[in-house]
């Protein structure tokens, strides 16, 4: 397993050589929502992914490739600015790289984004959703493999992926800023082709509110690692057979415009956490 510990190593190397204070929050941002890396001002440094070893630049649009180290609200912040995602053909453990290298870096935190498709009744395009839990239906798990003791436990617990303290802070700023923040459970799938109608019906009856190609392997490996997580679906459409015309098609471009809406809204939620969390520190 020394492999992937040496490549954690690698990759955190270039990374801590560039930052001048170490983070104590994670951010990783989702289709769209890449506006938000831009209100880091103070102290900040700008790595592109491919000066990164081990980091892949993503291949989708939406995501731009490259780490954003500096001061957000008050908290040292390392963001992610772009996924590489298992359905471009990578394995789960390089997906899950930048979450083992936030935790390498002594990060304790991490915010995980993403932009789903709402399974749940009453759900529609533009609406936050507060992940509560999720569904594992990637057909792996990025822990799968000789384990190294370095990286984490082996058998983490599961119980509370998504800590009860910053729901808790989300769901007071987010009464703050008027926002409904909707608690959820999260379904994630391997992708890239969008979820049948029949498939929306399964979700629904397994008890996933939104479903999207992402989030869950970082959280199981960041709650391996000893993070705590916090994690925001953003609804970008309405799942397959589920909104007002049940024959519409679902598209990445539509995805990506309701996203540059909908995410000024949770980038602004997303600051007033950590402000708030900053102040309590």
């Amino acid at each position: 397993m020394s492999g992937l510990y040496d490549a954690v190593q690698a990759a955190t190397n270039v990374i801590a050589h560039e930052t001048i204070a170490p983070p104590q929050v994670a951010i990783v941002l989702g289709s769209g929502l890449g506006p938000l890396a831009d209100r880091v001002v103070h102290r900040r440094i700008v790595i592109e992914y491919d000066r990164i070893p081990g980091f892949e630049p993503p291949g989708i649009s939406g995501h731009a490739g490259r780490v954003i180290l500096g001061d957000l609200a008050g908290v040292p912040v390392i963001i992610f600015q772009g996924r590489f995602h298992y359905y471009e053909g990578h394995e789960l453990s390089a997906v899950t790289l930048p979450m083992r290298v936030a935790a390498a870096l002594g990060t304790k935190h991490v915010i995980l984004t993403a932009a789903t498709g709402g399974i749940a009744f009453g759900l529609r395009p533009g609406d936050l959703c507060l992940v509560t839990d999720h569904l594992n239906l990637m057909g792996g798990n990025p822990l799968r493999g000789p384990h190294d003791h370095r990286l984490g436990v082996r058998f983490p617990d599961m119980t509370q992926v998504y800590s009860p303290f910053w729901r808790s802070l989300a769901t007071e700023a987010a009464s703050e800023l008027g926002i409904d923040l909707k608690p959820g459970v999260y379904a994630s799938l391997p992708g890239p082709s969008y979820e049948t109608p029949a498939e929306i019906r399964m979700l629904r009856a397994l008890g996933a509110d939104v479903v999207g190609m992402s989030m869950v392997p970082e959280a199981i490996v960041a709650r391996a690692s000893g993070m705590d997580v916090l994690g925001f679906a953003m609804v970008t459409n309405a799942a397959a057979g589920s909104g007002e015309d049940p024959s519409a098609e679902i598209t990445h471009e539509e995805v990506l415009d309701v996203a540059k809406v909908a995410g000024g809204r949770l980038g602004d939620l997303i600051v007033r956490i950590l402000g708030q969390w900053h102040g309590k520190n």
